[in-house]
């Protein structure tokens, strides 16, 4: 991964961190994680301008969260909630919980977007939370792209101040996307069981 990687940026320069940050935000088993830091190597020995790095890896970041958000404005919270009523009690779930959630987000949402950009393993996913509620576009932009230049500026700064050893990067931060989504998985189950129980007495 880290070859194609770098051997992607070395042919096609700046227009290569676009494309990759385009693809880890699709495809997320590409890790920014690798990609930023790499560029910010490249910018360190000269080859690459750190602030153009960094604006290719933020636009790059940002165009990459329309597709999911654009999913997630597609199928829509009234659809989910008919989903939720029709078929959610297999997984305990029910059309006022996809409402609850709708309300939480709309009511944080902008603070949602703009940390989680910075969260490796959900940073992903948020757009389609953010497209289900129906976040105003240029609200969603404003604050993806916040999240993303500091995200993008924190990684390759790390690959600048790093030189050769900019791999360190992704071995650090790449555990860390693993522990939350395995945190993220744990805390579903523990969901999942608690709704079941509350089912069960409410059947008594």
């Amino acid at each position: 991964m880290a070859e194609w990687v770098q051997g992607l940026m070395d042919s096609m320069g700046y227009v290569g961190i676009l494309l990759l940050m385009i693809l880890e935000n699709v495809f997320p088993p590409i890790p920014s994680e690798l990609i930023m830091p790499s560029a910010g190597f490249a910018a360190a020995r000269g080859d690459m301008n750190l602030v153009v790095v960094i604006l290719m890896g933020t636009l790059g970041s940002v165009i990459g969260t329309l597709p999911l958000y654009y999913v997630g404005r597609a199928f829509g919270e009234e659809r989910l909630v008919a989903w939720a009523d029709r078929y959610g009690k297999w997984l305990t779930l029910r059309g006022k919980d996809i409402r609850k959630a709708d309300d939480w987000f709309d009511r944080h949402g902008p603070k949602a977007v703009l940390f989680g950009r910075m969260v490796p393993g959900i940073r992903s996913l948020l757009s389609l939370p953010a497209g289900m509620s129906e976040m105003p576009m240029g609200t969603f932009l404003l604050f993806s792209a916040i999240g993303s230049a500091l995200w993008s500026a924190l990684l390759a700064g790390a690959g600048f101040a790093l030189g050769e050893n900019y791999d360190r990067v992704e071995q650090y931060v790449g555990p860390a996307s693993k522990i939350i989504l395995g945190l993220l998985a744990v805390a579903a189950v523990a969901w999942f069981i608690r709704r079941k129980r509350e089912q069960e007495h409410a059947e008594v």
